[in-house]
């Protein structure tokens, strides 16, 4: 791979994903991209190159699908569930006790172990929420990994990372060598492909947010215009979880920190806070994706 076609890699990516790779990426984009060329019938990355220049978009699909796959797995870090469980849910049951109603949304959901681990975690809940309107809508940019996670089916490596046994014994039913969800909890989550870079407002608003592990691969401004966005998307009261290395702090206003809780944040009620806009250059890079 040429240095230009690793700049025009770099660009493309960025535009199309958010995500924003450093000059010394090289190596990652060449161990993802060359079974990929291969695949397609290319002898290398200079030609999967050429192919997308000349405008074959269900390649360049397939190029950023390859480059956004990120790793998850079941209860992942386990202390935000910690916190769904013993504050969040308790907190929004009381709140919400009029309606009955909950919506939680799993941005960036990947193959379908966070969505699932969430769903879990209100099955568990038992009697609580009996009654209730429950909806989990998992999203992600990746078709073929919103694909696998409607299936419910998991490897038994998968099933294997923070998975309790207790809960694969109660909500799995064993195919040959794979684990399949049941479908009462494959039930409990929408699937939707979503691009975070493109509005999403469409969704609706959200008592409780799960963005984890994926801001990090965006640049500053990016992330400032999209927590700006996430806030619109929260209940005055609501909650949005951030992986264990991403935080607000020094990007935007328009979250607090939820009260002993570390990784939750709540919408910001100032005025000047909520009014946040999308910064200029997160509205060009958006622009550039429609």
């Amino acid at each position: 791979m040429t240095p230009l076609d690793y700049e025009y890699l770099r660009k493309l990516l960025k535009e199309r994903s958010g995500l924003d790779l450093s000059a010394d990426k090289q190596y990652l984009v060449e161990s993802r991209l060359v079974p990929l060329a291969r695949r397609s019938g290319l002898p290398g990355i200079p030609d999967l190159v050429q192919k997308i220049r000349g405008g074959a978009e269900p390649l360049t699909s397939e190029v950023v699908e390859a480059m956004t796959t990120n790793e998850t797995f079941f209860f992942r870090d386990k202390i935000p569930f910690d916190h769904l469980r013993e504050a969040v849910l308790p907190a929004l049951l009381q709140a919400r006790a009029a309606r009955r109603s909950l919506r939680i949304w799993c941005a960036a959901s990947s193959t379908g172990q966070e969505p699932y681990s969430i769903a879990m975690c209100l099955k568990e809940a038992g009697a609580a929420l009996a009654g209730w309107r429950t909806e989990i809508v998992a999203t992600d940019l990746s078709l073929a990994v919103l694909e696998k996670s409607r299936a419910g089916i998991f490897s038994q490596f998968e099933v294997q990372r923070g998975l309790p046994i207790q809960m694969l014994m109660k909500y799995f039913a064993q195919v040959g060598e794979l684990w399949q969800l049941n479908a009462e909890i494959r039930a409990m989550v929408q699937h939707r492909q979503l691009n975070l870079l493109q509005d999403f407002s469409h969704l609706g608003t959200f008592d409780v947010i799960f963005c984890r592990n994926v801001l990090i691969y965006f640049d500053q401004d990016t992330k400032a215009g999209i927590f700006n966005r996430l806030a619109k998307m929260l209940e005055p009261d609501g909650v949005l979880a951030l992986g264990a290395a991403e935080s607000v702090v020094g990007l935007t206003s328009v979250f607090k920190p939820y009260p002993e809780r570390r990784g939750l944040y709540r919408p910001n009620p100032a005025p000047a806070a909520r009014a946040g806009m999308m910064p200029h250059g997160l509205r060009a890079v958006a622009s550039a994706t429609r």
